[in-house]
Parts: structure tokens; C-alpha cells; sequence
């Protein structure tokens, strides 16, 4: 941990709840100071996700690219962050892409928000997409790694190795937009986490009314034996699927991550409830604020256990209530 900073405070999904960001980092003892939110002994790390869905996604990017430009914050991309940046970035000529995400109305649909948003901005989007484009994938330090949905160290050896650290550049943003390529494996894993189809090629509609042929899973299930062992998502599996023990081919799928490894902070997955530690070094969060949720944070000192007792959060259904 660099001499500066006594510890950090790892801030989960924002999707453009900007207020809720505000109150959070007051009750982590942040102020805005030259109009930037700082604390004289600590650093906030935010997890990705700041755009789409919520109601102040160009509040919420300006003040968290205002608080990394300073020093006072870091960031690593989340996937709404490669999806609006691959969204807008045209493909090149030859590659039959017009753009490296295609414009349907799925993706639309979750973009919608941030691009509305930026309508009458044009520069300022100009910008941030710059800015996002030069985020971090993943931090690590001795202590404590952060990315935003799931750390596997292959993938991050393999980055590591052909870019010379943890960033994209243009040719890596282009190349992932290509399922069949290394780099799209890579941001997909890091990004989007391990899942597994549905077996039966089985349909399940999730509460966002998405039908969905994969589910989201764990990768630090020691032993697993059955779906309902690796499952980590709001929906639940259907209950006939959920007791089906696992295949080969899914434990070819999955990754584990030991709990003698570094402690690890992730987002992306709508957790519910009191947060908590999902494993003794691993704690997720993202409590789906957007969702009237919670936004959470973790307050990160010299330990190396995950601490039930440090998890920091606004209760965001709540805080609207107050203000009405």
C-alpha cells in the first residue's frame, strides 16, 4: 500500500445514481474540496458500471473521472463501460463491422439512458469515451485485487503478456469486438464473468424480462457438485435444473479461486439483502442500486480476511423516500 494512503474504499456498480454516490462518500468522510470529492487518508476504487440505467450518468462520470484525474480515486472498466465504448466506436474498413457492437434494440435498450443523456453533449461523450477506452481492466497489489466481474489468471497472464500491462489500446478494442479471438474471450471473462448454459438448451426468463440460455456462477465454489452449488444471480435456476449435478464439460467451464489467494473485490452481479462476504477473500459489490438497492462500499485497512463489519452503504430506496 503506497505511503500516501492509510487505505482505500471500494465503491461497487454506480449506473448513474449520482446522489446516492454523493451520500456515500460523505459517509465514508470524503468532501468536496476545489470541487473535487477527497479524503486526506484514503482512496476510493470504484469497480466499473458507472453508466447506463440511472437517472445522473453524466453527474456520476464527472465526479469519478474527477476524482481519478486528482489522484484521490482509482477505476476499473465494468462492462457497460466496454459496451458504450464498442457501441460507438465504428468498425474499420473491411471488417464488415459497422460498429463494433451491433446496434440492435437489445443493446440499445441498455444503453438507452447514457446516450440520451449525452444527446446535447457531443464533446463531453467524445471525452469520456476516450477516458474509458484508457481504464484499467484489473488492479493488483499485494494486498488486494480488483476487476469487475471475475479474476482469472489465465486470461490476466495472457493480457499481461501481449499488451504490457492493464490497459486496451485500439488494435486489443477492435480485435475483442470478434467472438472468435483471444480478446474477446478475455473481456467477456473479466468483464462478464464464468457461466453456464442452460442444459436442454432450457429458456429461462429473468425479472428484467430477458430470456436467458446462460446463467451467471461462481468461481470460488470449492467443490461443487450440482448447478445449484455455482449459481450466482438474482433469478434463481428453475428448481429442476438447480439439483441437476454438473457436467465435465461444466467443470471445464468454471474457474476457482482459492481463498489462499489475495483478497478480491468485484461488482456485476445484483446481489440482494445485508452485504456480506461471499467468501473469506472475496466480496462482490454490487447491491443493485439502480435497482433500489444499496450502493456499497468497503472499507479496505491491513487486513487480509473480508470483514462483514466494513461493508459501508446508502440505502437508495430509502433516500428517496427522505427526499419526498
Amino acid at each position: 500500500m503506497g505511503n500516501r494512503y492509510q487505505g482505500y474504499d471500494l465503491i461497487g456498480d454506480v449506473h448513474g445514481c449520482a446522489l446516492s454516490l454523493q451520500l456515500l462518500l460523505k459517509k465514508l468522510g470524503y468532501s468536496k474540496k476545489a470541487g473535487v470529492y477527497q479524503h486526506p487518508q484514503r482512496q476510493a476504487v470504484f469497480l466499473g458500471d458507472i453508466v447506463d440505467r440511472g437517472p445522473r450518468i453524466r453527474e456520476a462520470l464527472h465526479i469519478v473521472r474527477d476524482m481519478v484525474d486528482a489522484g484521490y480515486a482509482q477505476i476499473v472498466m465494468g462492462n457497460h463501460e466496454f459496451n458504450y465504448l464498442s457501441y460507438l466506436t465504428p468498425g474499420l474498413p473491411g471488417s464488415g463491422m459497422e460498429y463494433l457492437r451491433t446496434h440492435n434494440r437489445r443493446h440499445l435498450r441498455i444503453l438507452n439512458e447514457t446516450l440520451e443523456q449525452f444527446a446535447n453533449y457531443p464533446q463531453e461523450q467524445k471525452e469520456f469515451l476516450q477516458w474509458i477506452k484508457e481504464m484499467p481492466l484489473f488492479l493488483e497489489y499485494e494486498q488486494f485485487r480488483v476487476v469487475h466481474a471475475c479474476w482469472s489468471q489465465q486470461h490476466i497472464d495472457q493480457f499481461l503478456q501481449t499488451q504490457g500491462g492493464n490497459r486496451i489500446d485500439d488494435d486489443y478494442l477492435h480485435r475483442s469486438a470478434h467472438h472468435d479471438t483471444p480478446e474477446w474471450e478475455t473481456m467477456d471473462r473479466l468483464l462478464r464473468g464464468t457461466h453456464l448454459r442452460m442444459p436442454n438448451n432450457e429458456v429461462m426468463v429473468s425479472k428484467d424480462g430477458y430470456k436467458r440460455r446462460f446463467f451467471r456462477t461462481k468461481f470460488w465454489s470449492e467443490k461443487p457438485h450440482y448447478y445449484v452449488d455455482v449459481v450466482f444471480q438474482p433469478d434463481p435456476l428453475p428448481e429442476h435444473v438447480a439439483r441437476m449435478p454438473l457436467t465435465d464439460q461444466d467443470y471445464q467451464d468454471l474457474l476457482y479461486y482459492s481463498t489462499d489467494e489475495p483478497l478480491l473485490f468485484i461488482g456485476h452481479y445484483w446481489c440482494d439483502g445485508e452485504p456480506r462476504p461471499v467468501a473469506p477473500n472475496v466480496a462482490c459489490i454490487d447491491y443493485s442500486a439502480v435497482k433500489f438497492g444499496k450502493l456499497v462500499a468497503y472499507r479496505l485497512d491491513q487486513e487480509t480476511e473480508i470483514d462483514p463489519k466494513k461493508f459501508i452503504w446508502v440505502d437508495v430506496l430509502k433516500e428517496i423516500r427522505d427526499e419526498s
